[in-house]
């Protein structure tokens, strides 16, 4: 399952004024944005994260600073490591994922294929390998 999480380039226009960069639904990411969020001033140590979804695609994407992002599919861990606003992360549904060292004022921007529902979250490990082990 792992091997559907990608690192996805976005377009980059580049000019001596700044950079500027941009995403499409269904044209950069694989679904419909229907949800995002960011996530900021995050501790030192702290770790953000620590569940799944079983509808719910994301695109991570660094806009500032950095961060690791921890993938999860009951069997295997990948590390990636996100440092710039022109790439980001693409994690299907069904995965376990943590967000860890956060360098100082940095800023994830997460993109959402659903809207919130609490019932999509599956906020426990232990159940999370018992849902894959179906």
């Amino acid at each position: 399952m792992l091997t559907h999480v990608r690192l996805i380039d976005l377009p980059k226009i580049e000019d001596y004024r700044g950079n500027l960069s941009f995403l499409e639904s269904y044209n950069h990411i694989p679904f419909e944005i229907k949800r995002t969020y960011w996530i900021y001033d995050v501790p030192g140590g702290q770790v953000r994260g620590g569940h799944a979804f079983k509808e719910q695609e994301e695109f991570i994407i660094s806009m500032s600073g950095s961060f690791d992002i921890i993938v999860d599919d009951g069997n295997e861990k990948k590390v990636y490591s996100l440092n710039r606003s022109y790439y980001g992360l693409y994690i299907p549904r069904g995965l376990w994922r943590e967000m860890r060292n956060f360098s100082t004022n940095s800023l994830a921007l997460v993109i959402s294929s659903t809207s919130f529902t609490e019932e999509d979250y599956i906020r426990d490990y232990d159940v999370f390998l018992k849902i894959k082990e179906l």
